[in-house]
């Protein structure tokens, strides 16, 4: 049985501010809305006063706070999808459960742990604040800009953290593990040195160890310093510890432990930093008190184990006859499973008797917790062997470890993710809070001493971690090589990374455990032949598929389309591939690391070029269904449905410029995209250009009203880029290729292409009648979407070249039309071109308004290209209502979208000629001075269509 589960937000204050949703972080860039959401944090679930937050936001409140407040509090509330934060009388209420602050969870624990010391349960209770202290991840606020906070938040829970510390290290006194904390107190005496009562512990500790001659030396060490700092001599409790130590008063020998003998279990003792997971590793403690069978499932080498491990010593205070390990991975014949079982467990049995029995009688009134650890090449053993213990023996619970379920009624199944990895490009400040840059850092620290994260390597280190898609071993691995090879040498040679990440000879464990390739062979072996074979064949996906995509491109000989979407479940139960069932449509996904070693299996096999082939004509086909489409009811969830296919159609446009593809079929993908504006959509035009492109100069056999139609596309791109003397040469050849062609659509293509240069490269009116010329031939043709961009253009050139009556009633009949399809994305398009009629020949408030709602509905549908345009003419339109001010911050915002997209205005004559206009106005109003400090806001802005829909820069 799973557990479903309702996605939240966690947020985390013991370290660097961090939120999660549904696991994953949370960005949040802008220091203001950090600092906001600390200053609520601290405080959650009561009101926090405004004077409070404005006091804690700055050191010097600037007019106009509580407006400022009010906005970053807006702003918070959509970050954290609105219900969270509440407006109270006198100020703010940041509403968080109990289980969603890691300072809440802390304080529990702490509470929790006091509890179990006063009633001597010192194992609980070292257990409980060895939890609580594990949430600590570093400093807190050392991100958040907050003067106040770090003065008075952060020494009380710096002091909430050390008493914490002092109290487990009490209870692990009376536990008798005065050895075992000598390292912690010598780091704690190094890191609060002034702290007397970490110093008295470690005396203690080396007392009871039989190192008393070394607990004088504290003594006279931590003297000298109390003396040097604060000009004072130790306190009573030192002092009086030292005379104790002086006379061997056999007082300070080590007490019994006041919980008697316990059987500890076989656990093994942690022999490396255990980094990360503290969400997971929660969740599975909170599922084993609920739970008699937990199993954590997962690809080879993603930490199933080490987590196992880890919540089997944390939860052990709650065995009473204790926790312990049986590792399957030896064990080659099921029938003697319960036989290894029994070994694990200590039962000394020479009898005839049946090992499930001798497990049952051994377990049914015992309270114990077993780990049963590779679990899945004796899956279906272990699910009979534990269907029969868990119900003879009503105190064992289970944690199993396993590459898929065992299938025992009230199981648990939690998959186990990969560890965090950088998301971003150029955000060094949080790429040492990933789980897999802090763990090849720590494993780097002990294999290649040398090895530091740097800002000249801090991308390599964030890409290598993603490369690998954050799996623990992989990570390990890498980290050893970085011994004898960069971060960026590590990358160079990552396309062959089974050979690069292998063992380099540590003697360690199997080899299916300990290489890359021996633990995804371990996985590949566990599969039979159809499982083995699609596994090979989903491998010609990138980026992830659905099931028509799979039953299109990997049928064969061994496997009818309609088994497809059996083998992909049991691949998916397996842990090869992990699905996504919240869309419409089930998305399938494989790490990187299994998807090239199936591409290894298919071309082994010689079948990778068929395979890839069907692979292209599928996607080739879905372009072309896309631009039929255009222009229509659906638009916008073809180019939704384009996006999310993004790798799949690079890996097929690929296929065709290189190796065995066919770079005409690739001329076909390229242009369909165009045509439905994929590249405009997702702001990648000069990916666009690059395939037009590359694909033309490799296919010059291609028919021609394809090339022509290409050629012109290419035009048309470079024209939006502003390159204008690329745009005339590909339009030029277009031209020349057209001379003998009477195919419609290319005739179509190219008078539309002579009427766009005919407008924005000359601004002649006669382009008005050329446009009017290319949308009848498209409409004729039956290209919907290719009339539609027609009309787009000839109403645009009505309005800035035609008359008033003229330019009006082609924005309305664009409107019209958009309205007449349903076409979501079209429609959006259509407001821009009946504001911009407005405001060349009507109403500018009116045109502000129309370009407001068409920028709206570019931002919901994710247009990129769109919005860039919507800001700029929201500027000349508010530019023209006289709020000089606010356009020169619109004009601002406008120019970074400008650059960031790569378009040049002074390729586009009418919209340069506009921009132009507006911007001499506005300097006209405003002064130079005054200009260039709006501009500057505006350019600032870190959300320019927020700063466009109303907000503040």
């Amino acid at each position: 049985m799973t557990g479903v589960r309702i996605a939240e937000f966690e947020y985390r204050l013991l370290g660097p501010l961090e939120v999660l949703f549904d696991g994953r972080p949370v960005v949040m860039r802008a220091a203001k809305q950090r600092a906001l959401l600390a200053s609520l944090l601290v405080d959650a679930n009561k009101v926090v006063s405004a004077d409070t937050l404005i006091d804690r936001l700055w050191d010097e409140p600037p007019d106009g706070a509580r407006n400022a407040l009010q906005n970053y509090v807006l702003r918070l509330r959509r970050t954290l999808s609105g219900g969270a934060i509440r407006t109270c009388a006198g100020g703010y209420l940041i509403d968080v459960p109990d289980e969603a602050l890691d300072l809440h969870r802390f304080d529990a624990l702490v509470a929790r742990a006091r509890a179990a010391a006063a009633a001597q349960a010192a194992e609980r209770a070292s257990a409980l604040l060895g939890e609580a202290l594990a949430l600590w991840r570093g400093e807190p606020f050392s991100d958040v800009p907050s003067e106040r906070l770090r003065l008075e938040v952060v020494p009380a829970l710096n002091e909430r953290r050390i008493g914490a510390l002092e109290l487990r290290t009490d209870a692990d006194f009376q536990l008798g593990r005065h050895t075992d904390v000598l390292p912690r107190l010598r780091e704690l005496t190094a890191a609060h040195p002034l702290q007397e009562r970490f110093w008295a512990q470690r005396m203690l500790a080396l007392c009871r160890s039989g190192r008393q001659g070394e607990a004088l030396d504290c003594y006279r060490t931590v003297s000298a310093l109390l003396q040097d700092e604060l000009g004072v001599d130790p306190g009573p409790e030192l002092w009086q510890l030292h005379q104790r130590v002086l006379t061997a008063d056999l007082s300070l020998t080590a007490p019994a432990s006041p919980e008697g003998p316990r059987a500890e279990g076989n656990l093994p003792a942690e022999t490396t930093t255990f980094i990360g997971r503290e969400s997971i590793l929660r969740r599975t403690r909170k599922l084993l008190e609920n739970a008699r069978l937990v199993t954590l499932t997962g690809p080879g080498g993603v930490g199933k184990t080490r987590l196992a491990l880890r919540t089997a010593a944390e939860a052990s205070w709650a065995f009473p006859h204790g926790a312990w390990l049986a590792d399957l991975a030896p064990l080659t014949e099921p029938q003697l499973l319960d036989r290894a079982v029994a070994e694990a467990l200590g039962i000394p049995d020479q009898s005839l008797r049946p090992g499930t029995a001798v497990l049952v009688e051994h377990l049914r009134e015992r309270q114990l917790l077993l780990v049963l650890d590779n679990c899945e090449h004796v899956a279906e053993a272990a699910g009979h062997l534990l269907s029969t213990l868990l119900a003879a023996a009503p105190g064992l619970r289970v944690l199993a470890t396993s590459r898929q379920g065992l299938r025992v009624p009230g199981e648990y199944l939690l998959p186990v993710p990969p560890l965090t990895v950088p998301q971003d490009r150029g955000a060094p400040p949080t790429l040492t809070r990933c789980e897999a840059v802090r763990l090849l850092a720590d494993r780097a620290e002990a294999c290649a001493p040398h090895f530091r994260i740097t800002a000249r390597n801090e991308e390599a280190v964030g890409r290598l971690c993603r490369r690998l898609d954050g799996i623990p071993l992989a990570v390990e691995l890498a980290a050893v090589r970085l011994g004898t090879l960069s971060a960026e040498e590590i990358l160079e040679r990552l396309d062959d990374r089974f050979r690069l990440l292998s063992d380099t000879g540590a003697p360690t464990g199997p080899r299916h455990q300990r290489t890359l390739r021996g633990v995804v062979d371990w996985s590949h072996d566990l599969c039979d032949e159809r499982e083995r074979s699609l596994w090979a064949g989903v491998s010609v996906f990138s980026g992830g598929f659905d099931l028509a995509a799979a039953e299109a491109v990997c049928p064969g000989d061994d496997m009818a389309r309609e088994d497809i979407v059996d083998v992909l479940a049991a691949l998916a139960h397996k842990s090869v591939l992990t699905v996504d069932t919240t869309g419409p449509r089930a998305r399938y996904r494989m790490l990187e690391t299994l998807r090239q070693y199936g591409q290894s299996r298919l071309r082994e096999l010689g079948r990778d070029i068929a395979l890839r082939r069907r692979h292209c004509a599928y996607y080739a086909d879905m372009a072309a269904r896309a631009a039929e489409r255009w222009c229509g009811p659906d638009e916008v969830a073809w180019l939704s449905r384009l996006r999310l296919e993004s790798p799949n159609l690079r890996a097929a446009l690929d296929f065709c410029v290189t190796g065995e593809g066919d770079a005409t079929a690739g001329l076909g993908i390229a242009a369909n995209l165009t045509r439905t504006r994929y590249w405009f959509f997702s702001s990648s035009l000069g990916e666009g250009r690059h395939w037009l492109t590359r694909a033309l100069d490799l296919a010059p056999q291609a028919p021609a009203p394809l090339r022509s139609g290409c050629l012109a596309l290419a035009a048309w791109i470079s024209l939006c880029q502003g390159d204008q003397s690329a745009a005339e040469g590909f339009l030029a050849e277009a031209v020349r290729l057209g001379g003998d062609i009477t195919d419609a659509e290319a005739l179509g293509v190219l008078s539309y292409m002579e009427g766009v240069f005919a407008f924005l490269i000359h601004s002649d009116v006669r382009s008005v009648a050329l446009l009017a010329t290319a949308r009848e031939r498209f409409r004729a043709g039956g290209q919907v979407g290719d009339a539609h961009m027609a009309t787009m253009l000839w109403s645009m050139a009505e309005s800035f070249l035609g008359e008033r009556e003229h330019a009006l009633a082609a924005g309305r009949e664009y409107v019209t039309e958009a309205d007449d399809h349903g076409a979501g994305w079209a429609h959006s398009w259509a407001l821009w071109g009946m504001a911009l009629a407005e405001l060349r020949h009507g109403d500018p408030h009116r045109a502000a308004e129309l370009f407001r709602d068409s920028l709206r509905r570019q931002r919901s549908i994710g247009d990129r290209w769109g919005t860039v345009w919507g800001v700029e003419a929201m500027a000349w339109a508010v530019a023209a209502t006289g709020d000089h001010g606010r356009a020169a911050r619109l004009m601002g915002a406008a120019d970074r979208l400008l650059r960031m997209t790569g378009v040049a205005l002074t390729g586009l004559r009418p919209l340069h000629d506009a921009h132009v206009e507006t911007e001499r106005l506005v300097r006209r109003a405003l002064g130079e001075r005054a200009y260039a400090a709006a501009f500057a806001e505006g350019a600032g802005t870190r959300d320019p269509l927020r700063l466009a829909l109303g907000g503040s820069a």
